[in-house]
């Protein structure tokens, strides 16, 4: 059974949305004990930082269909070469994206199937939620 517990109070002269805050102590110590540590936080901040941006998230996208240089990145996205390999040196430090030189050439694709899904789910669910906004906004 969970130990329930009042929870300090949230700052002198703000009001709580409660008029008693309680804490499952029990509980908050489970999912403590199953969060990851501080480097592996930071270091999924860097990947989502990196994601922030839609040039990065368009290379990585035309990625899906499979290795290709940075000039045919540049054609595909609308990105200027040097921007297509500048961001590349961004995705190529956290290990996003993987390089395979060939003579002079350099082929970029995904680093791995983690990232691969990480796209896809993030493509599902906008998508799913562009879909509800268009029905959201149809019922109005």
């Amino acid at each position: 059974m969970s130990r329930i517990t009042q929870a300090p109070a949230t700052g002198a002269g703000r009001q709580s949305d409660c008029s008693v805050r309680l804490v499952d102590a029990d509980r908050v110590e489970a999912v403590k004990s199953r969060m990851p540590a501080e480097s592996d936080v930071a270091d999924l901040a860097v990947i989502f930082t990196l994601l922030s941006d839609p040039g990065r998230v368009r290379i990585l996208i035309a990625l899906l269909e499979g290795e290709m240089c940075v000039c045919d990145l540049a054609a595909t996205t609308g990105l200027s070469e040097s921007a297509v390999s500048h961001a590349l040196r961004l995705l190529r430090g956290p290990r996003v994206v993987a390089v395979r030189r060939a003579g002079r050439m350099a082929y970029y694709s995904l680093a791995d199937a983690h990232v691969r899904m990480l796209l896809d789910l993030g493509l599902t669910h906008v998508g799913h939620t562009g879909q509800e906004r268009l029905k959201i906004v149809g019922n109005h």
